[in-house]
């Protein structure tokens, strides 16, 4: 192994001396070059190695100016892009805030959907700090750039020109170099040519001596001639000399110098935008920070409970619930008779069979409608409401009746006193000029002071008229041996106008039996009818199960409708079902409904029929 490397080595090192031997034969075959020449060439090589790093750094310099206006339009779409983003979110906020109507302020009572508004608004806020970014990078960053690329571009302009100029002047000094060596070797070849025809002439015996005389004088000549071109050449070379070191040792690399400044100032001018450009998103984070804040606590602020307890409190309607279904026994027949000549007959008279008992019937309406007999939807005295929504909008529009007062009494009190002033010091304003003014909201809190009573009288017939405690107790040890006696019909959805309002007079039942007589309005009467259905067929009447007293006059002029004449006594035959209706008799052959806030009833304790109360 050892050999066979060995051998391998001497074949390299033979190689090698071959090869430099022809190498050494090349050189002495090759003319050997002048100095002057070697100068020449190494002079060209400088000038053509600085005319390539001017194209470079032209090329350079041009790339870096791109990259500037490329950072900028990066920014400009940015912040357009901010702006647009904080437009969309400004116009989401918009669309979604609260409107002013009677709907949007019922749902302003609720946690969740204040919480809702308070997102929009921190929304519309963080939209604005979007907006801000985008006024920071379009001022900060892109209005800057913008102005310092033209300065750029115009000092990269002047020392590009300054390095043409000077490359250009060294070539025209290079020329005028070259024309003055080629003049002075011109006249060195022409002075050696005529130094050898005068010593050719000077030779010859037969050219005469004047023809050497002019031979040797031309002679002269050429040489004074060479002589005076190598003197130029020699200073115009020394010229060119201190030229040159001038402008590849300071001209030049000042040159280079600005451009190496001018690009270190370029790149340290785009990573401060750079970094004004996280700056800026930086210094809306802790606003944005609140609006997200904002929006949390909005969140945690919600209350399920309090909210569900609003719905309650806005539907609740002061109702008592329905008392048991009465169990109709269809095996016996159960007979009831009328007695005509005395009210305590009601007792003894037969009853009809439980499998006949129908409810209250109406023999005067067909095709199954309802009759309504409301004077208009939504009346002052919100009459159409269930008892305790009635006594909630009564509330509510004295407390704002009470505002009104209130500011109006405000107006007065600073009338009051400028008219004080002004009697003081005449000079400022005439007296009597507060005098219209004084007597017109005098008579604004005379009217609103009166409307306050209208709705207080209202709101204490409703008070007075709404089941307490006490009345419970009371009615439940009354009507004792009834506990299991109900009404079949006697639940919210039976007190239902067509139109789904309800009626105040429902309550007036409970107000009857337990004597609590307030004095209605005679023009409202109840508004629901019973729904359209045969009146019983059979031949024996309905038995008596009380009497009444007509506490108003009622003219009845509906059809099923009964006229009656104040303090009249009459028979009850059917009680009160829940639609504020009650049915009576005059005599055998006079019978109808009149409404049950206008009589005074008082039924049998045992009556079968006796009136639940709700």
């Amino acid at each position: 192994m050892l050999r066979r490397r060995s051998h391998f080595f001497v074949l390299i090192d033979n190689a090698l001396s071959v090869k430099a031997e022809k190498e050494e034969e090349q050189k002495e075959e090759e003319p050997t070059a002048s100095p002057f020449e070697e100068y020449l060439q190494t002079l060209l090589q400088l000038k053509t190695t600085s005319a390539d790093q001017f194209d470079n750094l032209e090329k350079h310099t041009q790339w870096g100016i791109e990259f500037v206006e490329k950072y900028n339009k990066f920014v400009k779409e940015r912040s357009e892009i901010e702006i647009n983003y904080a437009k969309q979110i400004r116009n989401l906020s918009k669309k979604y805030q609260p409107k002013k109507n009677s709907r949007e302020e019922e749902e302003s009572k609720f946690s969740f959907c204040r919480a809702f508004f308070t997102t929009l608004n921190e929304l519309n806020d963080y939209a604005g700090q979007h907006e801000v970014i985008a006024e920071n990078l379009t001022s900060q960053i892109f209005v800057e750039l913008t102005r310092y690329l033209q300065e750029l571009k115009a000092e990269r302009k002047t020392h590009f020109h300054d390095g043409r100029k000077a490359q250009q002047y060294i070539e025209s000094s290079w020329k005028q170099l070259e024309s003055c060596k080629r003049r002075f070797e011109r006249d060195c070849k022409e002075a050696d040519r005529a130094q050898q025809y005068f010593e050719k002439m000077d030779a010859d015996i037969n050219v005469t001596k004047a023809d050497v005389e002019k031979a040797r004088q031309q002679a002269q000549m050429r040489h004074q001639m060479a002589s005076d071109s190598k003197g130029d050449y020699s200073s115009y070379l020394q010229k060119f000399n201190q030229e040159q070191n001038d402008h590849y040792h300071t001209i030049i690399p000042n040159i280079f110098q600005k451009l190496q400044d001018m690009e270190e100032k370029r790149i340290e001018r785009i990573g401060a935008c750079m970094k004004t450009f996280a700056e800026v998103d930086r210094q809306v984070l802790p606003i944005v920070g609140k609006c997200l804040d904002g929006m949390t606590t909005a969140a945690e602020s919600i209350e399920p409970k309090t909210d569900s307890q609003q719905v309650v409190e806005s539907y609740k309607s002061g109702f008592e619930p329905p008392s048991d279904v009465e169990f109709e026994d269809y095996g016996q027949a159960m007979k009831r008779t009328v007695s005509e000549n005395s009210l305590s007959n009601a007792k003894e008279g037969k009853e009809k069979p439980a499998g006949k008992s129908k409810p209250k019937l109406w023999p005067f309406i067909k095709n199954k409608n309802k009759l309504s007999l409301k004077l208009g939807s939504g009346p002052e005295d919100f009459s159409h409401l269930p008892p305790e929504q009635r006594r909630k909008k009564l509330q509510g529009k004295i407390d704002d009746l009470n505002k009104d007062i209130h500011k109006e009494m405000d107006q007065r009190d600073a009338l009051t006193k400028m008219k004080d002033v002004y009697i003081k010091n005449p000079q400022m304003g005439d007296p009597t000029s507060v005098d219209p003014r004084l007597t017109e909201i005098a008579q604004s809190i005379e009217k609103l002071q009166a409307e306050v009573q209208k709705f207080e009288g209202w709101l204490a017939e409703v008070e007075e008229r709404m089941p307490s405690k006490s009345d419970s107790h009371r009615r439940s040890g009354l009507y004792e041996t009834q506990s299991n006696i109900a009404v079949s019909n006697n639940c919210a959805q039976d007190r239902e106008s067509p139109d789904g309002s309800y009626t105040e007079e429902q309550n007036t039942e409970t107000q009857v039996k337990a004597n609590i007589n307030p004095t209605p309005n005679p023009n409202t009467i109840p508004t629901t009818m019973p729904d359209d259905e045969e009146f019983d067929d059979d031949d024996e009447p309905l038995a008596t199960i009380g009497t009444c007293k007509a506490l108003y006059p009622f003219e009845g002029h509906n059809e099923g409708t009964i006229a009656v004449a104040e303090g009249e006594l009459l028979y009850v035959i059917e009680e009160d079902k829940g639609d504020g209706w009650t049915r009576v008799r005059r005599n055998q052959d006079e019978e109808g409904y009149v409404p049950t806030s206008y009589i005074e009833v008082n039924l049998e304790p045992n009556a079968k029929g006796a009136m639940t109360y709700i």
